[in-house]
């Protein structure tokens, strides 16, 4: 018989590999290159939100001003409403204290003296700042979730939903971590509406108190002073309407956190 076609023998047609295109080879293996340096970047990348934490020592040495706080909470002179107070030592079911960030240091306190030492968690943000919050509560007994709406917000979010569901309470600061101040924003409505937990506003007027240079104004009660506190109950359907329950409870915290002696203002230079 005749050669096949191509040169073959015995009738056989020889088979001729198609050769790859070169073009396509390269862009194969530039692609290749491209996922392997996407996945190298992505493992040796920090993430884009840190948790700021403080080193052992500035730990340690926040324990000594804790205390500090501790004992001075102890010679403010607290009165509160009858009702007030039912409400606020009402145990069986966890509670989601909402409260301005400038009234923040005695929070700690509401805890030991009117919950009768019930696990009390708070969110405190992620920046450096917040890592020096954290060191604070922590000392003082109080277990701390960090996080904001502009940094791990979900996660944060998350977490403090867990805790409620665990039964413990919560604080939250609606302004913070740094304002408008007396701004309310919606985050801590939407913990309570996915936790289903009572929720109360807590209210602090300082009778006398020192105003930092911050961005809040924040209140130092001075020792042995008196401070009025109010509790307010928030009852599920005011909260329907995430955006409009925000701004009418926002304006309920704040006619009950007045502001006896007007916050300095910073300078900008």
């Amino acid at each position: 018989s005749s050669p096949g076609r191509g040169g073959g023998r015995c009738g056989h047609r020889a088979i001729i590999p198609r050769s790859v295109p070169v073009k396509h080879a390269f862009v194969n293996a530039a692609r290749q290159a491209r996922a392997i340096c996407e996945t190298r970047a992505t493992l040796n990348t920090p993430p884009e939100n840190p948790i700021h934490q403080l080193p052992l020592w500035r730990r340690i040495a926040v324990w000594p001003l804790a205390a500090t706080v501790r004992l001075w909470a102890r010679t403010l002179r607290v009165s509160i409403p009858e009702e007030d107070l039912r409400i606020v030592t009402l145990q069986g079911q966890p509670t989601l204290f909402i409260l301005w960030h400038n009234r923040l240091f005695i929070a700690a306190d509401l805890a030991r003296r009117f919950r009768g030492g019930h696990p009390m968690c708070g969110l405190i943000s992620a920046s450096r700042d917040g890592g020096w919050l954290s060191a604070f509560y922590s000392s003082a007994g109080v277990k701390v979730i960090r996080g904001s709406s502009s940094r791990l917000g979900r996660e944060a979010a998350t977490a403090l939903i867990a805790e409620l569901r665990a039964g413990n309470d919560v604080g939250i600061t609606p302004d913070g971590p740094r304002g408008p101040v007396y701004v309310m924003k919606p985050g801590a409505l939407i913990v309570a509406r996915r936790s289903h937990s009572r929720v109360v506003l807590a209210g602090f007027d300082y009778e006398s108190s020192w105003r930092v240079p911050s961005w809040d104004g924040f209140h130092l009660p001075k020792p042995f002073s008196r401070v009025h506190l109010r509790i307010v109950q928030v009852g599920a359907e005011e909260m329907e309407d995430r955006d409009e329950a925000a701004r009418r409870l926002g304006a309920r915290l704040a006619e009950i956190n007045p502001d006896r002696r007007p916050a300095p203002v910073r300078s900008r230079g």
